[in-house]
């Protein structure tokens, strides 16, 4: 299922230039105009062509300023305490102030990774009236006449 992914060349495309966004940063952090310009190229090229990115690539980018967040060079990390037991990770860009909240919940699943998202595993919804084919109720007792079965019985 993996080979028959539509726009394989358009994926291809992003994944550069996420890498090359996440390169330009780590030989130097003072390309973060740089790094900006490939992300917002690869916000583009995915709005265009209505294309879902991985929740993970969407997590690491600043949707008001398009800027790659790296804990510690465009971003900072924080683990703050909402609630009684409840704690959160807060990203905020620091090109822009942006913030980002995430629950820190060790059972909570995207639905993307769950069983039933998968579309091998969805059950098929019912072909309309005119793609099912035209089949008569059969009656208890008698056996519909000129079938398989008939000829099995008659043969006997």
């Amino acid at each position: 299922m993996a080979g028959n992914v539509k726009d394989k060349e358009a994926f291809q495309r992003l994944n550069f230039l996420y890498q090359a966004a996440h390169c330009v940063l780590a030989q130097n952090p003072q390309n973060v105009e740089l790094s900006r310009f490939y992300c917002f190229t690869q916000k583009t090229i995915s709005k265009r062509l209505v294309l879902r990115q991985d929740p993970s690539v969407k997590r690491t980018m600043c949707k008001k300023c398009y800027s790659l967040l790296v804990p510690g060079v465009t971003a900072t990390v924080r683990q703050r305490r909402c609630g009684k037991r409840q704690r959160t990770t807060v990203v905020r860009c620091l090109s822009c102030a942006q913030t980002k909240r995430f629950l820190n919940n060790s059972e909570y699943k995207l639905w993307v990774e769950q069983h039933e998202a998968q579309l091998e595993n969805q059950a098929q919804p019912d072909q309309g009236p005119a793609q099912k084919p035209q089949q008569k109720p059969k009656q208890k007792g008698k056996p519909a006449s000129g079938s398989a079965q008939d000829a099995t019985v008659k043969a006997e």
